[in-house]
């Protein structure tokens, strides 16, 4: 009983410990102003920060691609299917928490340091599962995160033009591409804290203008936390801000609009001009460049690992050899620069896997024998039932996503984006821009009445 006992209360001393390097480090240091302003301001891993972090970066395009939403599959079905699979976000959210920290708790038993080095999910599949599952996890969390960034990059290119239309919107994205490309300069998502922040008040101030006008990094965030273990009720806890941001919002613009959003993915395109609207606009602007860096980071992280440079000191040397990783997502975005549908289309095939999907699976495969189960860092909570209530969910997941998610969801998905590339094309210049207006002299000759001809003389 006491052996018992002493190894629970192993468990749990490891488990406080996790991710605790931060505190560590800084005990017992003198803090001068000049740091007390950089921890305020850039160096965060607090439950704040993690919560501004998951919270702004869910927010951005689901504002404005929503009420898109809500015209292919209704007013009811669109809110019934957020809430539901907000739930379940936060679910396998609450498992790649777990996964986590049964991962850092096993390494750090074998002594291994994390001080400089940034965990992903990638490398919490290996370390649990072996190679392969490794690869399929890498394989589509980083075709995903390259898509997220293409659809951020997109979405600058279409916001801005509504303010601004002297310019199409690929030139919009060739500028935009450049501007992005500046986040190689934050180190990781520590340096998140005041961004996040703003992130999120931005987008607060445009889901209110939507109602005012008419009456998609999950491991890494966590890593970058001091307690990664609250995590999983930070994540819950961001699902719910967002909901109450973005469904009393798109529900609004779909009650003004109805189904003209069906040919307009992008909600700012039918919202009437005003200072308000512009300044929705630019403030979203900012938000999804923030946005753009969450989801480039992991990215910029693996392409360090790839070729050696991740656990070097120098900033300037990380940030050039992290920029063959932004060409890429600016080639795509030009490329597809269909900003809708290549959120759904991501959604449906990506987001099935990477979010839903592979995370189930591991915690099936992870915790599959009883051995695992009896000595794992956490256990399931007893209001899911333990660990029979917690596989009866995973299994759930796993079916009702990949039939519903990828199968049904891909198949109309991927149909809706071969439509838009037949009807617009590959590097289409202005995507769903307005046709510019005749000139007065050719508008006017092409309302006259042609004149009658003259009138046939009869010679006899």
């Amino acid at each position: 009983m006491a052996a018992t006992a002493g190894a629970g209360s192993d468990k749990v001393v490891e488990t406080v410990i996790v991710g605790n390097y931060v505190e560590m480090e800084s005990e017992g240091k003198p803090r001068d102003i000049k740091s007390k302003v950089s921890k305020l301001f850039w160096h965060g891993g607090s439950a704040y920060d993690a919560w501004f972090s998951c919270a702004s970066n869910q927010v951005a395009q689901v504002l404005l691609t929503l009420p898109y939403s809500f015209s292919q599959l209704g007013m009811a079905s669109g809110i019934a299917f957020q809430l539901f699979y907000g739930l379940m976000g936060s679910w396998t959210a609450y498992l790649i928490t777990i996964l986590y920290v049964e991962y850092r708790t096993r390494k750090e038993r074998e002594k291994v340091d994390f001080r400089n080095h940034v965990i992903q999910w990638f490398e919490v599949l290996d370390g649990l599962l072996g190679k392969h599952w490794r690869n399929v996890g890498l394989a589509f969390n980083c075709t995903f995160l390259l898509f997220g960034s293409v659809i951020q990059l997109i979405a600058c290119a279409s916001n801005i033009y509504y303010i601004n239309d002297n310019l199409d919107k690929r030139t919009w994205t060739y500028i935009f591409g450049a501007c992005c490309a500046t986040t190689v300069f934050i180190p990781s998502f520590h340096n998140y804290r005041i961004w996040s922040f703003l992130g999120l008040l931005m987008t607060t101030y445009t889901a209110g203008t939507s109602l005012l006008h008419l009456s998609s990094m999950a491991r890494e965030i966590m890593h970058a936390m001091w307690k990664p273990q609250k995590f999983k009720a930070i994540y819950l806890l961001a699902t719910l801000y967002v909901l109450t941001l973005t469904l009393p919002s798109a529900a609004a613009v779909y009650w003004a609009f109805g189904d003209l959003l069906l040919n307009h993915s992008n909600a700012f395109s039918l919202l009437p001009r005003s200072p308000f609207r512009d300044m929705a606009v630019i403030l979203m602007l900012i938000h999804q460049f923030i946005t753009f860096g969450f989801a480039c980071t992991p990215l910029y992280f693996v392409w360090e690992k790839a070729i050696g440079m991740h656990e070097c000191k120098s900033l300037c040397k990380r940030a050039a050899a992290r920029l063959p990783v932004v060409v890429p997502i600016w080639f795509l975005a030009i490329i597809f620069p269909f900003f809708g549908p290549i959120n759904s289309t991501v959604g449906s095939l990506l987001v099935s896997f990477t979010v839903y999907i592979i995370p189930a699976l591991a915690h099936i495969f992870t915790f599959r024998s009883a051995a695992a189960r009896e000595n794992a860092v956490e256990q399931p909570p007893k209001y899911f039932g333990r660990w029979v209530g917690a596989y009866v969910i995973n299994i759930f997941v796993v079916v009702w996503v990949l039939i519903v998610g990828f199968g049904f969801g891909g198949w109309a998905s991927v149909t809706n984006f071969i439509h838009q590339i037949d009807t617009f094309g590959l590097f289409t210049k202005c995507y769903q821009c307005p046709p510019p207006p005749s000139p007065p002299h050719l508008a006017a000759n092409a309302t006259a009445p042609l004149p009658s001809p003259p009138p046939r003389i009869h010679h006899p």
